[in-house]
């Protein structure tokens, strides 16, 4: 669990066998009062992604961008994963750095940025930032001359659920000038950035992309740049049907490192009868809403279903779900098909990492969801195996350490945190022994 007003946090370390599924029945079944929403992170969820990551893309090192999720668990488990982080802003920077990330760990992905957090990242050492204009090369050149730049380049984002390339991205026929004046100001160039947009389901924006950075590295080198590196973006599509698309085209990424893992229940507050129809519509309302989980969503990406198991015979109801402020824009779904509900039922909404953290408010005076954190035992010390149980890896408090026994979930505190960091050093230790020479590097959003 993690207090929003602190940066402590305790993970519930599973038992063999248990589900996270098991863990939410465990939490509705606590919640005899207050039945406020909650969240469940279910942090071994990040560990198997990155494996898969790692296997897949041996030369592709994932940079994280932090305003999709920036809560210390998911922060501090990546760091230890050697992951690298995106920050757009001074405060993103410090964040990452309090944390104990190395500067050469972060990008400056912002293409355009206030001089004050210029001068903050010369000063800590961030030297990859990246730039598209000639007024953000001046700026740099006058507060931080010693930066590595990375020139983004316009990309046709059509196919994208949310285009950039409208506010971001210099057009091909400038990139020379740009390099040109770079050239002149004495400024590094070492390579080319693009973004297709979020949620970008098409393998050819990137392949297109590639290429027209291919361009731009040729112009470089013929004015006397070393490009070394190539960002392609972020964004990826974190629903389950491009999961084939992941062994179709490896360049695109297209699976969610962070989308997964955070699970929303709501709990069911009042029903009606929409009074627009004389057909059997039903209007829910739950206690979370669009000033908290789900001020960045579309309608594709809501998975709601009931928390209860749903009878094979069950008639399923068109209806819409509503938050639960006094804003008339308060709705979560207009249009979902749902059994139907009594108040007191639970609603459970999947894939809610990325985007919802990050953006809560507390209008209305509504609180923030609970935030509970989790380590399945099979990406827990399961992972020990992996590296070949080797010892040299371990502490002697580490190797002294006992499963939990007991009910469905132990509680994790002090000296028992110890279960998921040996989780994590478990995962990169087996990184680091197949350790490759890494040479492009993206930005993970989901």
């Amino acid at each position: 669990t993690m207090d929003s007003t602190t940066s402590e946090f305790d993970i519930t370390y599973l038992q063999n066998g248990s589900t996270v599924q098991d863990f939410i029945e465990e939490k509705i079944n606590e919640s005899v009062t207050e039945k406020d929403a909650f969240y469940v992170c279910d942090l071994g969820d990040l560990l198997k992604k990155h494996l898969r990551w790692v296997k897949a893309l041996p030369r592709v090192t994932p940079f994280y961008a932090v305003k999709c999720n920036d809560i210390q668990p998911v922060v501090k488990t990546l760091m230890e994963l050697g992951i690298g982080f995106d920050c757009a802003s001074k405060n993103e920077i410090q964040q990452i750095l309090s944390l104990g990330a190395d500067p050469s760990q972060i990008i400056f992905a912002n293409p355009c940025k206030q001089i004050s957090h210029i001068s903050y990242a010369s000063a800590h050492g961030v030297q990859m930032m990246t730039f598209d204009s000639e007024e953000e090369l001046i700026k740099v050149a006058q507060h931080h001359s010693t930066a590595k730049l990375l020139l983004r380049i316009f990309t046709d984002c059509s196919k994208a659920k949310h285009p950039l390339s409208k506010k971001f991205g210099a057009s091909l026929h400038t990139c020379r000038g740009l390099l040109e004046q770079a050239k002149e100001l004495g400024l590094d160039v070492i390579g080319v950035s693009f973004h297709v947009g979020s949620g970008c389901i098409d393998p050819e924006a990137f392949s297109l992309a590639i290429t027209d950075a291919h361009l731009v590295f040729q112009t470089a080198d013929e004015l006397g740049f070393r490009m070394n590196v190539l960002d392609i973006g972020g964004g990826f599509p974190g629903s389950d049907f491009d999961k084939p698309q992941f062994e179709e085209v490896r360049q695109s990424i297209s699976f969610r490192i962070i989308y997964t893992a955070f699970s929303l229940i709501t709990f069911h507050v009042s029903t009606e009868k929409n009074k627009e129809t004389s057909d059997r519509n039903l209007v829910y309302y739950v206690n979370d809403g669009l000033h908290t989980s789900f001020t960045f969503s579309t309608p594709d990406e809501l998975l709601a279903r009931p928390h209860r198991k749903i009878k094979k015979d069950e008639v399923l109801f068109p209806c819409c779900i509503w938050g639960q402020t006094c804003n008339s824009r308060d709705i979560i779904s207009e249009c979902c098909y749902l059994p139907e509900l009594q108040v007191g039922d639970w609603l459970l909404f999947e894939n809610r990492g990325a985007y919802s953290i990050s953006l809560f408010s507390t209008f209305n005076g509504f609180p923030k969801p609970y935030i509970y954190f989790i380590m399945p035992h099979s990406s827990g010390l399961g992972l020990y195996s992996i590296v070949y149980q080797s010892d040299s890896i371990w502490t002697p408090q580490e190797r002294m350490l006992k499963l939990p026994t007991g009910s469905v979930t132990s509680r994790v505190k002090t000296a028992d945190t110890l279960h998921s960091n040996m989780a994590i050093r478990c995962c990169r230790r087996a990184l680091e022994l197949k350790h490759t020479m890494k040479h492009v590097r993206t930005e993970v959003l989901h």
